[in-house]
């Protein structure tokens, strides 16, 4: 995707790598993105970048083509963050159902556009590769990627190895209004996890945490969910997060994320991140995505 992709990469990334999601939006606007996509798949040719440019001005004109034109084209970039984060974290390739799911791309083969734009694209990194047949990923080169003057300071940020580094210390508002401070945690074992409202992987995580604070609460563990909705511009009221985290009957503290926080903690883009902190205030663990109950557990079994 052209329109000169370092400078809008640089943009993107100065203002959060703001997140949208399919979450909330009309099926007017639903059905203008699977036409996008339609139009994509159609006209992706090997070697030749997709012109936004063209785009907007010949093709999809309308405010609310230009809007989903965004959310596609921010999401272009995030998904090799997504990628190389992943791949650090787990030494596997995500599915495309998992790139999907992180980023609420419902439409079919819609994650197999997106990819093929940035295998298409010269001018993109060619870090992966995929089965011809599956279109699943089976390759991650992470130095690849890492060597692209426009990833690699989003991925040494992101994939940087936190274990055994001082967990960045932070203040929020709680759901309830009052004050949360990251001080007060000390001398517990604690998971710091960054999600959003309805967000498939932390939808699936939630009971999880849910279960391993009530399994360690007489332990001195404690989790605290940072809420990305606000930083993110979802647009979920505060009676939609307190019906959502009444229905998944949550027992933790809920505060909402900053973008100071965001920042501090490796400009966290990708929803659920979870870090294990210790009870001297050090990062034991650091988990990227969905995780297993057994693999939470294990790693806060070894630290408190």
């Amino acid at each position: 995707m052209s329109r000169v992709l370092s400078l809008r990469f640089i943009r993107i990334a100065v203002v959060g790598w703001l997140l949208s999601s399919t979450f909330g939006l009309s099926q007017s606007a639903i059905q203008i993105e699977r036409r996008i996509i339609d139009y994509l798949r159609d006209n992706l040719k090997a070697g030749e970048p997709v012109i936004v440019t063209k785009l907007y001005n010949e093709v999809f004109t309308s405010v609310e083509e230009r809007k989903a034109l965004d959310r596609l084209y921010n999401i272009f970039f995030k998904v090799p963050i997504f990628v190389a984060e992943y791949y650090a974290n787990s030494q596997k390739a995500p599915t495309l159902r998992e790139i999907s799911q992180q980023f609420n791309l419902s439409i079919d083969g819609e994650v197999d556009v997106i990819l093929k734009i940035a295998e298409f694209d010269r001018r993109v990194p060619r870090f992966i590769s995929r089965d011809p047949q599956t279109g699943e990923i089976t390759k991650v080169d992470i130095d690849k990627i890492k060597s692209d003057p426009r990833f690699n300071k989003v991925i040494e940020r992101s994939i940087a190895g936190w274990e055994g580094k001082v967990a960045p210390p932070f203040k929020a508002q709680l759901l309830n209004g009052e004050e949360f401070k990251s001080a007060d945690l000390r001398g517990n074992v604690h998971l710091v996890y960054f999600w959003f409202t309805h967000c498939p992987p932390c939808v699936k995580i939630t009971p999880h945490l849910v279960s391993l604070q009530e399994k360690f609460r007489s332990k001195n563990f404690k989790v605290v969910g940072l809420n990305a909705d606000t930083i993110l511009e979802l647009g979920y009221t505060d009676e939609e997060r307190k019906t959502y985290l009444e229905e998944n009957k949550v027992n933790f503290a809920v505060a909402h994320l900053t973008t100071e926080i965001q920042s501090d903690y490796g400009g966290v883009q990708l929803f659920p991140t979870l870090f294990l902190v210790d009870k001297e205030g050090i990062i034991r663990g650091h988990f990227v995505n969905y995780q297993e109950e057994s693999t939470l557990q294990k790693a806060i079994e070894s630290v408190l």
